[in-house]
C-alpha cells in the first residue's frame, strides 16, 4: 500500500504538482472506495481492480486533470456535489456568496432567490439546504451544467425548491415565464480576462469550462451585464451579492452604483483579498 502511494505521489510531484502525497492518497481512498484516513493507515486489501482503477487515476492527474472531475465529486459548504468537465469546480472563497445571501435570509426566510451561472448547482443549493424556506431559481447558458445541477438538487432533497432554466444571464434562452422579481440575486459569474487565462494553473486553462472562466477584455463583460441587469429584477429591499476577481472590487463596485444599487459592503476571502460585493436595491 504505502509502497504504491509513494511511488505515485513521485510522479506526481515529477509533474510539478506540490500537493503530490495528498493528491495520491485521496486517489487511492477512491479508487478504493474508502476513506483517505482508512487508505493512508493501509487497513485495505488492494485487489487487481482497484489497483488497475488507482493506475487510471493516477495516470489522468499526471496529465493535470483535477482531482475533482478524476474522482467525480467536490466538498463545498459542507456539502458533497457531483462534478464534471461541464461545469467550474467549486472554490472556498465562492462559500462567502452563500454565507452573505443566508444572512440575508435570515431576515426574509421566505426568500426567492435567482443563482445567475449555477454550474453544479452548488451555491443554489447550499443555500436551499440551509433555508428551508427560501425557493430558488438557478440559471445556467450550458444544458449540459444544468443537468448536473438537477442530478446535485435531487441528491441533496431539495429539487421542489430550486428550479433550473437554461438562459444567459436574465435571457431566458428556451422560453418560458419571464424570471419576475428577486429578493437576492447571487452569482459566481466568468470573471477573468482573457489575457489572464494563459497564465492560469494547466487545471484550469485545460480542464475546467472556458465559458465558466473568461469574460473577455478586463474580465467585466459579464459582471457588467448582471449589474445593469439587476436592478429590474430585484425586489424593493432585495440584494446583489456577486463574486469577483481579484482586483476587480472597486470596478465592479462602481458598475453597480452606476446602474442604480447601493453598495453594502465589499467581503473579503480567507487570504484578505476583497471577493464579493454586496449591494442593495436603491428603492429600498
Amino acid at each position: 500500500m504505502w509502497l504504491k502511494i509513494d511511488e505515485a505521489a513521485r510522479r506526481l510531484a515529477a509533474c510539478g504538482i506540490e500537493s503530490a502525497r495528498l493528491d495520491a492518497e485521496l486517489l487511492m481512498a477512491a479508487a478504493a472506495g474508502v476513506t483517505r484516513e482508512a487508505a493512508v493507515t493501509g487497513s485495505i486489501e488492494l485487489s487487481p481492480a482497484t489497483l488497475d482503477n488507482f493506475e487510471s487515476m493516477i495516470a489522468r492527474r499526471e496529465k493535470r486533470e483535477p482531482i475533482a472531475y478524476i474522482v467525480g465529486h467536490k466538498e463545498f459548504y459542507s456539502l458533497d456535489f457531483e462534478i464534471s468537465p461541464a461545469v467550474l469546480i467549486p472554490r472556498p472563497e465562492t462559500e462567502f456568496v452563500v454565507a452573505a445571501a443566508l444572512e440575508f435570509i435570515a431576515g426574509a426566510p421566505d426568500a426567492r432567490v435567482l443563482d445567475i451561472g449555477t454550474g453544479s448547482g452548488a451555491i443554489a443549493i447550499a443555500i436551499a439546504v440551509n433555508a428551508a424556506r427560501a425557493r430558488v431559481t438557478a440559471v445556467d447558458i450550458s444544458a449540459d451544467a444544468i443537468a448536473v445541477a438537477s442530478r446535485n438538487a435531487r441528491r441533496h432533497r431539495v429539487e421542489d425548491r430550486v428550479t433550473f432554466r437554461r438562459g444567459d444571464c436574465f435571457e431566458i434562452l428556451d422560453g418560458g415565464p419571464a424570471l419576475g422579481s428577486f429578493d437576492v440575486i447571487v452569482s459566481n459569474p466568468p470573471y477573468l480576462d482573457d489575457a489572464e487565462i494563459a497564465a492560469l494553473e494547466p487545471e484550469m486553462r485545460g480542464y475546467e469550462p472556458r465559458i465558466a472562466l473568461s469574460a473577455g477584455a478586463g474580465g467585466l463583460g459579464v459582471i457588467r451585464r448582471i449589474a445593469a441587469g439587476a436592478p429590474r429584477h430585484l425586489a424593493s429591499d432585495g440584494e446583489l451579492i456577486v463574486e469577483v476577481g481579484e482586483g476587480q472590487a472597486a470596478a465592479v463596485a462602481k458598475l453597480v452604483e452606476e446602474a442604480g444599487l447601493r453598495v453594502v459592503c465589499v467581503i473579503n476571502d480567507l487570504a484578505g483579498h476583497p471577493r464579493v460585493v454586496r449591494a442593495r436595491s436603491s428603492r429600498a
